[in-house]
């Protein structure tokens, strides 16, 4: 089905057999699987640091290529999946591009950390100049502070609010709903509070206290 030793390898965290793999010319480091995963996809898929960092030492990786199933980075697997470290590591490499948006949804790494609450990796990502904070996606035009919202993060919430190239009040472009609807409607006051703050701290005067209690 086109998953080799080297998938299972770099699957399992595998370093050694999977170094051994590459060294030997039969083996290609960026050949695809049955779903469009490399190497480098499926250990960063899986958190994977050590064969990870091994992978990409190599001059012939290609560290930006989308698998073929869902379109997603090893980067955006890596956000998407909490793995700081993977993360780290691929921000770091000037041939990634921290704000490719996946070929499924649209959505860029930020936006899959936001969904999933890893408020690390979101940081990571806001801290660098080359990530659009407010890019919506492309299937439903949700900004990544309509995902955290919508699931109920208050912290991930917070930390794009504080960004004053964020857009509190943008609506999605499938049903027009604005984050704090999302957080209203999933009934997640600690969000709503969140936005409430941020977007009208004058209302809340000395009564800051008991909105967050």
């Amino acid at each position: 089905m086109g998953f080799t030793g080297i998938h299972g390898a770099a699957f399992l965290g595998m370093v050694e057999i999977a170094a051994a793999q590459l060294d030997m010319k039969e083996w290609d480091a960026n050949a695809p699987d049955y779903s469009g995963n490399t190497v480098l996809t499926w250990a960063a898929r899986r958190g994977q640091e050590e064969v990870v960092h091994m992978v990409l030492e190599r001059g012939n990786v290609n560290p930006d290529q989308v698998d073929t199933e869902y379109g997603l980075t090893p980067l955006s697997w890596g956000a998407r999946n909490g793995h700081s470290g993977v993360v780290k590591m691929l921000l770091e490499r000037g041939n990634v591009n921290p704000d490719h948006a996946d070929t499924f949804h649209g959505k860029t790494p930020l936006s899959w950390a936001a969904v999933s609450g890893h408020s690390e990796v979101v940081k990571m990502l806001l801290e660098r100049g080359d990530v659009k904070p407010d890019k919506a996606d492309t299937k439903y035009g949700r900004t990544p502070l309509s995902w955290a919202a919508g699931y109920g993060d208050s912290k991930v919430v917070k930390m794009l609010l504080e960004r004053g190239d964020v857009n509190p009040d943008q609506a999605d472009t499938e049903y027009g709903r604005t984050p704090l609807w999302r957080a209203a409607e999933y009934g997640h006051s600690g969000v709503v509070n969140v936005e409430i703050f941020c977007i009208f701290p004058s209302i809340f005067h000395d009564t800051t206290v008991y909105f967050f209690t």
